[in-house]
């Protein structure tokens, strides 16, 4: 007969065992899993080292591809754009080093920047949208009709800055008089909509809109500036030769300029876009847009979204 001590020894054998054997087997499995966690660490700290170089690589790949290119840029240019006249006009968020890139090429054309206008923040903000439209409709000259499709402030003051800045491409000549023309100028500057040097702003033929990456904010993720500054290109591109957006790769994304008037067919039927100002090559597209501009011609370039082609040209992806 077995007696309760007996059985109570035995309970606390199987016990000790049972807990003998967890502890071995617990010290065999985290081996075995710590040396696979070490091998897994290894492993993605050669995949990263892998990625970081092939970045490198591409990183300077691109920097000799842009060398290259601002090297061939004047010969690539040359005369496409001889004796004929460009207006810059830059959003606030413009890049100067694109602005100023593009006027050199401009030049390196053979073309002439006949003036600089910036956009303000209150020209951009949905803030000073009525005060906008308002200072727009008081100062039209009085041999200025505007269309009758402006009804947006966007679109009225496009319209109207392209009906004093740029000439008639039927007759090459400037619409209203340089007095009605400075009215309207200054009348924008001192609302604080718009900026620009005295004497720097004179009637183009074409013009070339410039903007930049989209800042952030509650109003960009609205698609207020995006589409204004989309409207305002097309209000102006209607006016002259043509015109043309350029941008960073920013702008073709989401609510960004370049993205809204890609998402229109009646926008991006006559308003030329390029989405890639950062890169040489999006500069040297830029100038050939505007000169297919003048030649009645529109196109989407860049690498972004909505792109149809790399430069003017080139088979559509």
């Amino acid at each position: 007969m077995i007696s309760l001590r007996h059985h109570a020894v035995s309970l606390v054998a199987v016990f000790l065992a049972l807990a003998l054997g967890i502890v071995l087997g617990s010290g065999l499995l985290s081996g075995s899993v710590v040396s696979g966690l070490r091998d897994d660490k290894s492993e993605m700290r050669r995949e990263l080292q892998e990625a970081e170089d092939r970045a490198a690589r591409l990183d300077g790949q691109l920097v000799a591809a842009d060398g290259f290119d601002a090297t061939v840029a004047p010969r690539v240019v040359r005369d496409v754009l001889t004796d004929r006249t460009v207006l810059v006009v830059t959003t606030p968020n413009a890049d100067p080093a694109d602005v100023d890139a593009l006027v050199r090429t401009v030049g390196d054309a053979g073309g002439r920047v006949t003036g600089r206008l910036a956009l303000t923040e209150s020209f951009v903000g949905a803030s000073g949208a009525d005060q906008l439209r308002t200072t727009v409709t008081n100062v039209i000259p009085a041999g200025v009709e505007l269309q009758t499709g402006a009804i947006d402030p966007g679109s009225l003051a496009g319209d109207l800055l392209g009906a004093v800045l740029l000439v008639d491409p039927a007759t090459g000549e400037a619409r209203g008089t340089p007095e009605e023309r400075a009215l309207a100028l200054t009348t924008l500057r001192s609302g604080g909509f718009i900026g620009y040097d005295d004497g720097e702003a004179e009637p183009a033929q074409t013009a070339l809109v410039v903007t930049g990456e989209p800042p952030t904010g509650s109003d960009t993720a609205g698609g207020n500036r995006g589409a204004l500054v989309a409207r305002f290109a097309a209000a102006v591109d209607a006016r002259g030769a043509g015109a043309v957006l350029a941008g960073r790769p920013g702008a073709a994304a989401g609510n960004g300029p370049v993205a809204v008037v890609r998402a229109d067919a009646a926008l991006s039927s006559g308003l030329s876009t390029v989405d890639n100002l950062d890169r040489e090559a999006g500069r040297i597209t830029t100038i050939l847009a505007v000169r297919e501009q003048l030649d009645g011609g529109a196109g989407r370039y860049g690498t972004g979204p909505g792109a149809s082609g790399v430069t003017v040209g080139s088979a559509a992806r």
